[in-house]
């Protein structure tokens, strides 16, 4: 199994991110729109860049403070996964393309 270490590697690969919290919460994103919606704001798109971008909703609704999570893990896609607005068909394959 390849490791992505670029959001848009992960996204390509059909690799879900998810980041998990110290006191264990997680939740797994689809790569694709999470890709999208980085893209768009200009932010660090390398796995080990992307943790700031995260924090654990358990912990912020009970100490009130946002805590980044330990890790991301890459995990295959999968129905449940937290879904953002996906790219535009053009935008995607325009990247598709550089990639090769």
């Amino acid at each position: 199994m390849q490791v992505a270490t670029h959001l848009f590697e992960a996204a390509a690969w059909h690799q879900a991110l998810k980041p998990v919290c110290a006191c264990g919460h997680s939740a797994s994103f689809d790569p694709h729109g999470l890709w999208w919606h980085f893209e768009r704001r200009g932010w660090e798109m390398q796995i080990y860049a992307i943790r700031k971008r995260f924090w654990c909703l358990m912990c912020l609704s009970e100490t009130r403070k946002r805590r980044n999570p330990q890790r991301i893990d890459l995990v295959p896609s999968s129905n449940v996964d937290i879904r953002l607005p996906m790219p535009p068909e053009r935008v995607w394959k325009r990247e598709s393309r550089r990639m090769r």
